[in-house]
C-alpha cells in the first residue's frame, strides 16, 4: 500500500473533526473585534442558539480576571437572550410559551432551569477582553418540557 492512500483514512478524518469545529458556529470576533453586524438564527438545526455579549471592569488587575468576569456576564446575557426567543416561540394550537407559562405556574421555572443547563457551544474573547458566547439547547428537550411541539 502507498503513502498516499494510507494517509487517506487520517485525511477524512482530520476533514470531519474540522468541519464538525464547533458544532458549525461562526466566529463572532475578528481581528480582536466584536463583527458590527451578528447575523444569527435562533434555531440551528436540531437546537436553539443564543448569542450573549459581555464585559468587565477594565480595571481588574489581570487579563484572566477580566476575561473570567467577561465570560460569566456573556454567559447571562445569551441565559437571558435564549429565555426571552423561547418565551416567544409559537406552539401548536397557536398559543406562545409565555402564555403557557401564565397557566402552569411550575413552567418557567423548569424552562429557566433548562437554559441555565444549556450547552456553552462557544467563548471568544475580543483584544480589550471581552467575550462572546454561543449556547444552544435541544430544541426536543424543549419541546418535551413544554409538552407540545415549536410550530
Amino acid at each position: 500500500m502507498n503513502a498516499r492512500v494510507r494517509s487517506l483514512p487520517l485525511i477524512v478524518l482530520a476533514g470531519a473533526v474540522a468541519a464538525a469545529g464547533c458544532h458549525g458556529v461562526s466566529s463572532r470576533v475578528k481581528k480582536g473585534q466584536v463583527e458590527q453586524t451578528l447575523n444569527q438564527s435562533p434555531t440551528q438545526g436540531g437546537f436553539v442558539e443564543a448569542l450573549g455579549i459581555g464585559a468587565s471592569d477594565p480595571t481588574l488587575p489581570t487579563d484572566t480576571q477580566r476575561k473570567a468576569l467577561a465570560r460569566d456576564a456573556a454567559i447571562v446575557k445569551a441565559q437571558y437572550e435564549m429565555l426571552s426567543m423561547v418565551k416567544g416561540v409559537q406552539l401548536e394550537g397557536g398559543v406562545t410559551v409565555q402564555q403557557a407559562i401564565e397557566t402552569n405556574s411550575t413552567l418557567e421555572a423548569r424552562l429557566k432551569e433548562s437554559i441555565r443547563g444549556a450547552e456553552i457551544v462557544k467563548s471568544e474573547f475580543t483584544s480589550d477582553n471581552g467575550c462572546v458566547v454561543t449556547i444552544r439547547i435541544p430544541r426536543k428537550r424543549l419541546e418535551d418540557l413544554m409538552g407540545v411541539k415549536f410550530k
